[in-house]
């Protein structure tokens, strides 16, 4: 486990390679229109994209998208 996703929780600093080795997780990322996971580049970058710059970069909602992931990465 990585230091930057403590206790099976991903906070605003895991980042996207991290967060999509959750089974739910990409369908929530779709729901959230995240770009990344259509774009060529972010293929090469997914190990060092955080979370918190990606939503801030696409102005979504971080805290409504942490909190969502969050509750279905337990389940």
């Amino acid at each position: 486990m990585s230091e930057k996703t403590t206790k099976n929780k991903i906070t605003k600093n895991t980042t996207l390679a991290e967060i999509l080795k959750y089974p739910k997780a990409k369908k929530i990322l779709a729901k959230y229109n995240l770009p990344c996971l259509n774009c060529p580049m972010a293929v090469f970058e997914m190990r060092i994209l955080k979370i918190d710059e990606i939503c801030k970069a696409y102005n979504i909602n971080l805290k409504d998208l942490l909190k969502e992931l969050n509750l279905n990465i337990k389940k």
